[in-house]
């Protein structure tokens, strides 16, 4: 692999981007349609491949929590395709007029949504992003080059394999889906490096990654966020809701960037609280990462100032007890990785000032935090979700794929 085989990838995108900028929706919807079918078509190798990298991965001592994300089913194999078909039964947003009117001039001006063109991916583990991100940009109109990591190469090979094929059933070029050559980080640098050839980078991963894209790359990047998930418990909470609330969001599964990290009691529960939410959370297996307050009961394990920047995206969990709503407020804003915080509550002015006082990209009332998700908001498939405060923020999903320009048309005015 070399600059030049990846920057002659970009090159292929670019022209086939072209040809999919002005597609129709229904040809856009038949390729989607088609590669949901190829998952389910090309099941057998898919999940060969995967086994592959699991196995690799289990070998090579990679954590479980990292397994899990790299691991393929046939059920999560089929919410691939599904996610697919929910992308193709989305409104288009390509073309969609964002604001216009007429100017005293008479001139008429329309700002209208347009693809980016070439989106680059950079992501870690997770093989259902690779369909995820194809389907999004393809819908939106871009051609998409994906570079997952070298830990789930044999199953990415195997996915875009059976996309390209499906494109092409519906009339595309091959070339809108594209796997960056090479499995080392020089091909990544090359992606990274390709301005001009691609209008975008995407990366998706853990802390390490994406700094390291944002810091070195040329391309504009939209940066997507670790999640250090908070959940406070309010002094009015319905403690029975706080409780099904934080056990859901820490336990119903670890190893995504919307899984609760951290709790936060408010001092006048704690007493009725602390003794349930351990035991619910020891009943899982969840270690909790406790202040002095936490400390008092058994199992609980000192925490550091580490555990509160924590991304654990294992059964761990930081947890604090707070003197009151402000203080929670306090803790969030230094600690919270700007992804989405929870407050359960039952008093409306609480939830107001916490809403209003935490700047996250989702802020949750009486919800887990599990609910920030492209498909729960109704999205379809997600292709990330940003924590920065540019265009794009929250779950990212058609809209945020996209671009505008403005459109001036006059009857001969001359200025």
């Amino acid at each position: 692999m070399s600059t030049e085989d990846v920057h002659a990838a970009a090159a292929r995108a670019k022209e086939a981007g072209y040809e999919l900028a002005t597609a129709t929706r229904a040809v856009k919807d038949a390729a989607l349609e088609a590669m949901a079918a190829a998952l389910g078509a090309h099941e057998a190798a898919i999940l060969a491949a995967n086994a592959e990298d699991v196995e690799r991965a289990e070998a090579g001592g990679t954590p479980p929590n990292i397994v899990d994300r790299l691991r393929l089913t046939p059920e999560r194999l089929a919410a691939m395709a599904a996610g697919l078909r929910d992308v193709a039964a989305l409104p288009d947003p390509v073309g969609e007029v964002v604001r216009g009117g007429t100017l005293p001039n008479g001139l008429e001006l329309r700002q209208v949504r347009v693809p980016f063109g070439v989106v680059g991916m950079i992501y870690e583990a997770r093989p259902n992003v690779t369909a995820d991100a194809a389907g999004i940009c393809l819908k939106s109109g871009n051609a998409v080059l994906l570079r997952g990591s070298s830990s789930a190469r044999s199953s990415n090979a195997a996915i875009v394999t059976a996309l390209r094929e499906a494109v092409v059933t519906a009339g595309l070029p091959a070339d809108v889906v594209q796997l960056v050559p090479g499995d080392t980080h020089e091909s990544v640098k090359a992606l990274m490096r390709a301005r001009g050839l691609v209008d975008v980078l995407i990366p998706r991963g853990g802390a390490g990654l994406i700094r390291s894209v944002v810091e070195e790359s040329t391309v504009p990047v939209i940066e997507t966020g670790v999640g250090n998930c908070h959940v406070y418990v309010d002094a009015s909470a319905d403690l029975d809701k706080a409780l099904a609330i934080v056990v859901n969001a820490k336990t119903h599964r670890t190893s995504v960037c919307n899984a609760a990290e951290s709790v936060l009691v408010h001092a006048d529960v704690a007493d009725d609280f602390l003794p349930l939410l351990i035991d619910a959370l020891a009943e899982r297996g969840v270690t909790v990462h406790g202040d002095d307050r936490f400390g008092e009961y058994d199992g609980v394990v000192a925490a550091t100032d580490d555990d509160w920047g924590q991304e654990y995206l294992s059964l761990d969990i930081a947890a604090a007890v707070v003197d009151d709503l402000e203080g929670a407020i306090a803790h969030v804003r230094r600690w919270s990785s700007g992804h989405s915080d929870a407050i359960v509550t039952e008093s409306q002015a609480a939830a107001r000032r916490f809403v209003a006082a935490v700047d996250s990209a989702a802020v949750l009332v009486n919800a887990s935090t599990r609910f920030t998700d492209g498909g729960e908001f109704g999205f379809g498939a997600e292709i990330g979700i940003s924590t920065q405060k540019l265009h794009a923020r929250g779950p990212m999903g058609l809209p945020e794929m996209t671009s505008t320009k403005y459109v001036v048309t006059g009857d001969g005015h001359v200025r």
